[in-house]
């Protein structure tokens, strides 16, 4: 994603974004020190805020890591390249909604109940792994975890790189900020101060989503000439499976089902429901929240795509594909191009400016609102699921959480590298981080697979150790051979265009069969792990239960 916007629009706005920025980022850095004023020594402090966290404060925390880079640019980006067909993806809040409150209240109460931290120690609990199932789950949560802080640090590098057109390194400089300072906030306060600024973040994206859409309708002059417009987009942007052929049914279905599931039973969701206070913060928050994000994005991001579509019609590329307008630049930039465009026409220059200005605080604030969570939440999962059980398992409290400390560091360091890397002319990542609904698809990938295990220890209670150590497993592996991850790496190992002889064949092979299958049964990479992880996890579990039963 880039923001090639006109450099002649952006110098039109003076030094109003800059400061207004600067006065955001000085304001988390204020939350993060008074979060750290009000903690208290221990982890369950650090990464749980005490346990006592209210329903307004839970909900906009979960509303805003659920949300991310995603609801203000992949999400926009996505509709203005497919159309209305990415209208359905607005599922994603009812069944969001509703795992909320299947599994947030059990899994709240249970964790209350033995003090669990992380998810590996209520799983490892409930299995009795202690071994090879926490390592599993723990290797889920940074699949998960590290390309969804490589979009959120991508997003201010984009940013920067608008703001500051003048310097050539202003992308470099805007990743390490944005990510230093969410790492910093997070350091010193942990759970507190990351709730607090999510709380915040959460307000300013919201309101910078419904801004958007209605700068939208606004700019054709109503919701009549606006009904208009859209009605005459070309066919395939009005029909399934949209612009590119890529939102066929069984494609559209599992992302529709499964990736909510997947972004709630991630790490930082998972530690939300540990926090709240109560049961009923929980049942508020699934309600709240299908109303706040199926709203937002049907009055918000809809309407941007779309309108954009029309506004800046798709062009038809060299191999005969879609591709976006030049006046655009690319797809996840079409909503930032609406914005700084009709609001100072809608509400004059100078408040135009300045709520475009706020916008662009609202895109930094959708990107450090996921960040910070899941660097928190990873920080937990590799001090409690890793350091504490494997390497030193007498560390006392204190030490644990400035080791979790490091590892937020180290994983932001990571993070940023990798984007760095992908910024890079003719990078391996390049494509991978082309699109930041793409990088989310691939994280939930692997955070679903965690769903079996899930529904098994809150309902069903008939698996077995075995079952969940095996299902997870194939789950975790098959995921990974359908994400665009296994021929990447296949390809940065041999990089030709064909392989060459001295390419294992098994890996030619593999590949092969799996750009077939995925051409025959075109299922998202999150299905294509689950079914099989699903099926060995109730299987096996039938098998010992029925060989248990006869000796």
């Amino acid at each position: 994603m880039s923001f090639l916007l006109a450099q002649t629009e952006f110098e039109s706005m003076g030094r109003i974004p800059h400061i207004v920025l600067g006065v955001y980022l000085l304001f988390l850095l204020t939350l993060g020190y008074l979060g750290y004023r009000r903690s208290q020594v221990g982890e369950e402090d650090y990464y749980l805020a005490g346990r006592n966290q209210g329903w307004i404060v839970t909900t906009l925390t979960i509303i805003a890591t659920f949300l991310s880079s995603f609801a203000l640019m992949g999400a926009p980006g996505m509709v203005y390249r497919e159309g209305v067909v990415f209208a359905l993806v607005s599922l994603n809040a009812p069944v969001a909604g509703f795992c909320i409150w299947l599994f947030g209240r059990r899994i709240w109460k249970v964790g209350r109940e033995k003090h669990y931290v992380t998810q590996a120690d209520m799983i490892c609990d409930h299995y009795q792994s202690p071994i090879i199932l926490r390592l599993l789950v723990a290797f889920v949560g940074m699949m998960f975890v590290i390309p969804y802080v490589m979009m959120q640090v991508k997003a201010g590098g984009d940013l920067a790189a608008v703001l500051f057109r003048d310097y050539d390194r202003a992308f470099e400089v805007g990743a390490v900020v944005l990510a230093a300072i969410t790492a910093l906030y997070v350091m010193i306060g942990g759970m507190r101060s990351v709730a607090w600024t999510d709380a915040v973040q959460c307000v300013l994206l919201l309101g910078g989503m419904i801004l958007a859409g209605v700068a939208m309708i606004s700019s054709f002059g109503g919701m009549a000439e606006f009904s208009r417009a859209i009605a005459d987009l070309p066919e395939k942007s009005l029909t399934i499976p949209g612009n590119t052929g890529l939102w066929q049914w069984p494609f559209l279905l599992t992302v529709c089902l499964l990736m909510p599931i997947g972004s709630i039973l991630q790490p930082a969701q998972w530690m939300r429901f540990y926090s709240a206070r109560d049961e009923e913060t929980l049942r508020r928050c699934a309600l709240i929240f299908i109303i706040v994000i199926a709203g937002a994005f049907l009055f918000g991001i809809m309407p941007v795509g779309l309108g954009g579509q029309a506004l800046f019609p798709l062009e038809t590329n060299e191999a005969g594909g879609v591709a976006p307008s030049p006046d655009v630049g690319t797809y996840d930039q079409i909503l930032v191009v609406i914005l700084k465009q009709q609001l100072p026409e809608l509400l004059g220059q100078t408040m135009g400016l300045f709520l475009a200005s706020l916008f662009i605080v609202a895109i930094m604030a959708a990107s450090m609102s996921t960040a910070d969570s899941n660097l928190h939440a990873l920080s937990a999962v590799l001090t409690r699921d890793v350091y504490d059980k494997f390497l030193h398992p007498a560390a006392s409290a204190t030490e644990r959480v400035w080791v979790g400390r490091a590892i937020i560091l180290l994983a932001t360091g990571a993070s940023l590298v990798f984007v760095l890397m992908g910024h890079q002319p003719a990078s391996s990542l390049g494509g991978f981080m082309e699109m930041i609904v793409g990088m989310a698809l691939f994280a939930v990938a692997f955070s679903v697979q965690l769903l079996p295990i899930t529904l098994d220890m809150l309902y069903w209670k008939r698996g077995t150790r075995s079952a969940a150590i095996c299902g997870l497993f194939v789950g975790i592996l098959f995921a990974f051979l359908a994400t665009s991850l296994f021929p990447m790496f296949v390809n940065t190992m041999y990089p030709t265009e064909s392989f060459d002889p001295d390419t294992p064949p098994f890996l030619v092979s593999l590949l092969n069969l799996v750009n077939e299958c995925k051409q025959v049964v075109p299922i998202h990479a999150t299905a294509w792990g689950f079914i099989p992880n699903a099926a060995v996890f109730i299987g096996i579990s039938k098998l010992s239960h029925l060989l248990s039963s006869e000796s």
